[in-house]
């Protein structure tokens, strides 16, 4: 029976596949036999191992000659993660090469660097979901950069702003996402060859060229001082995960506001077949942006792990390694799955500018009422213009007047004419501010990157 919730029947589909994949058990054995096959290889240009054993290294380093099934038992039985896994791998290379597999080499070594590389995999996929949906939010945003929807403070209508200036918001900050991870990722994940606890006393003089050389073939930095108590690069790049989950949330939960029956001012892909409950029929939930939210919540309570992870005790800790061993797996597989969530949310919304327009009018034009204010302030102070207007709303609201009806008939204005144009200054399309320009500016900008 699968229990965990990547292979659960109920919840793998929540998870992207590709990331799935990059960390699963045959993935990551592969990985751990392409580090020590880099390690031999570079340890062989050194001298240090002869070039035969490398070869022979290098060529038996492939997961299919492995009994994963027997690794499994061995491994609980002597309760070391990787023990077991280089004796089968001796037992495959044979001698003379078995003698000089992990040379100079400690555990924690290979895992880390092994999990510098599926990071790096990890990373690919998730930027290439992000890029799809800033891209898709981008025609969206320069499509409806003039389309006037009611924003929002504190859940109430605010000032009118259009469509592609809140989409310019989401791409903005997904952009500083983007931008934040892309600058974290290489010196967050490092190939580390320090050996037991970091001095490469192992290989002597050698070691700092062997890591430098490993790095390389494996497309990473070298760690450079690879003391195993070390963590805060990575956590770095888990704490900009944390960000992107918070950007990822937050689109997610103005999605499902604006989509709720009352408002439906957007709504995210439907199919036939697609069922938002077991017995209200009716229902066309915004699934999508609910289990953004619930990646996103997933990803943000993993960060204090890996920030606790830092806190590591002597020269190596692995009741703080334990916990960074199992967690990033499922930290990188998250957050390319929140990516993918992004890209799939944007890819398929729909906008109804008709729902927009209706919204804007709720109110008797009260979204109006900075607009009118700015106006007053040319025949009456801003202070008693705002007293106007504050005592006029509250009459709109509880009398439903109009809220031109009920500035007109407010006693301050027994001494004032209104401005001319006063009444256009109502018309919520007429105070979007910047909207369109920033929209299109905004796509422009990162379309240019």
């Amino acid at each position: 029976m699968s229990t965990g919730m990547f292979d659960s029947f109920f919840t793998r589909y929540w998870f992207s596949e590709e990331a799935r994949h990059i960390w699963g058990d045959a993935a990551t054995l592969q990985t751990w036999l392409s580090v020590e096959a880099a390690l031999a290889r570079a340890q062989a240009e050194l001298d240090i191992i002869p070039a035969s054993a490398a070869q022979t290294i290098a060529a038996k380093a492939d997961v299919s000659a492995f009994d994963l099934e027997r690794l499994s038992r061995e491994i609980a039985f002597a309760q070391h993660p990787f023990v077991p896994v280089l004796r089968q791998y001796e037992e495959i290379c044979g001698e003379p090469a078995a003698g000089y597999i992990h040379w100079g080499a400690t555990t924690q070594n290979i895992f880390d660097t092994a999990t510098s590389v599926q990071m790096f995999r990890s990373h690919r996929v998730l930027t290439g979901h992000l890029d799809a949906a800033i891209d898709a939010l981008c025609q969206l945003a320069q499509e409806h950069r003039t389309t006037v929807q009611p924003g929002r403070t504190h859940g109430q209508h605010a000032l009118p702003m259009t469509f592609g200036f809140k989409l310019a918001g989401w791409i903005d900050e997904l952009d500083r996402d983007c931008a934040r991870l892309n600058e974290r990722l290489a010196p967050s994940f490092v190939a580390s060859l320090g050996g037991a606890i970091g001095t490469y006393a192992a290989m002597g003089d050698k070691g700092r060229e062997v890591e430098a050389r490993m790095a390389a073939q494996l497309g990473l930095q070298p760690a450079g001082v690879p003391m195993r108590s070390s963590y805060d690069r990575v956590s770095d790049y888990v704490s900009a995960l944390g960000l992107l989950a918070g950007t990822a949330q937050k689109i997610a939960q103005d999605v499902v506001f604006m989509q709720r029956t009352e408002i439906g001012e957007v709504e995210e892909a439907f199919h036939m077949g697609k069922v938002g409950s077991s017995t209200m029929a009716q229902k066309r939930n915004p699934s999508t942006a609910l289990m953004l939210a619930s990646l996103a919540r997933m990803m943000r309570a993993r960060v204090p792990m890996a920030l606790e992870a830092m806190v590591r005790m002597d020269e190596g800790d692995s009741s703080a390694t334990n916990v960074t061993d199992a967690q990033l797996p499922e930290i990188a597989v998250i957050a390319a799955s929140i990516a993918e969530g992004l890209a799939k949310l944007a890819g398929g919304l729909v906008v109804h500018p008709r729902a927009m327009r209706r919204n804007l009018d709720l109110s008797n034009g009260l979204i109006a009422a900075e607009a009118a204010m700015m106006r007053l302030t040319e025949v009456m102070g801003r202070h008693q213009a705002h007293h106007l207007l504050y005592e006029a709303a509250q009459r709109t609201v509880a009398e439903k007047l109009p809220f031109m009806t009920a500035i007109r008939e407010h006693p301050l204005l027994a001494a004032h004419a209104l401005p001319d144009g006063f009444a256009e200054a109502l018309d919520a399309s007429a105070y979007v501010g910047q909207s369109a320009a920033i929209a299109s500016e905004t796509v422009a900008r990162v379309r240019r990157k």
